[in-house]
């Protein structure tokens, strides 16, 4: 009997573990949240700083959440703990306050820096729900424009699982001065189409935009100093990504 119930238990906190509020795609609403050591983070405000988010959505009891947050929390902790381009969030489903959450990282968090975690006291619930969160646990992704990229992470098979959904022209960054040295410049930001790429010097280097999916809408190579692009693309949110000299620097543009 016991088997059986603890079958069935399993079963719920799998069954369907996804986003169900949204499609890849859609814009997520915004969301302020606090975690269990009082720091306050808000969704947009993260995505405004060039960051792509991951959600870890869990609960206590779950054993499925206590299996996979090792993983969750070694991949924080490898691509610099939220200093750089990548940042983890754990938010619980509603049933777990501060104390709780925080035993549950002692007790099953693995010897890495643990991602912020928001229980039931730091607004988890909300998102949650607004997410339609019913099966755990569910780990999703959210980028650019606030849009949804991945809203079903799993199986995990290590941090690799996670490294395999950074977009193509993703470069992710750890925080650290001194690691993310190339620079351009890029202006308008905001035009039809017309866009001029500055970079440091003369040098060889290649162009690829992509889409908020994902998707490369367009790649080029140049050897000047300033790269004059006339854009042929549909109203939105662009990345532009330039490799040069072994060294790579992604920014925002947007096509009216």
């Amino acid at each position: 009997m016991k088997k059986i119930t603890l079958i069935l238990f399993l079963f719920t906190c799998l069954a369907n573990a996804q986003v169900n509020n949204y499609n890849v795609g859609d814009v997520v609403d915004d969301f302020t949240v606090t975690d269990t050591e009082g720091n306050e983070y808000n969704m947009y405000s993260l995505i405004a700083e060039e960051k792509l988010v991951w959600l870890d959505f869990f609960f206590v009891d779950c054993v499925p959440c206590q299996g996979s947050a090792p993983t969750f929390n070694e991949f924080f902790d490898t691509y610099g703990s939220n200093a750089g381009n990548v940042f983890c969030l754990s938010v619980n489903n509603g049933n777990d306050n501060n104390a709780r959450v925080r035993q549950y990282e002692i007790d099953f968090g693995g010897p890495f820096n643990h991602a912020p975690a928001i229980s039931n006291e730091g607004g988890g619930p909300a998102v949650d729900s607004d997410f339609g969160v019913n099966a755990y646990p569910t780990f999703c992704l959210i980028g650019p424009g606030n849009i949804l990229l991945e809203k079903d992470i799993w199986p995990l098979n290590g941090i690799q699982t996670f490294e395999n959904t950074f977009p193509k022209w993703f470069t992710p960054t750890l925080g650290i001065d001194g690691a993310d040295t190339f620079h351009f410049n890029i202006y308008p930001v905001v035009s039809e189409g017309n866009v001029n790429i500055n970079l440091p010097s003369y040098m060889d280097s290649s162009v690829a935009i992509y889409n908020t999916l994902g998707q490369q809408v367009f790649q080029n190579k140049y050897s000047e100093k300033n790269i004059d692009l006339n854009l042929q693309l549909s109203p939105g949110i662009y990345l532009i990504k330039v490799v040069a000299n072994a060294n790579s620097a992604t920014k925002r543009i947007i096509i009216q």
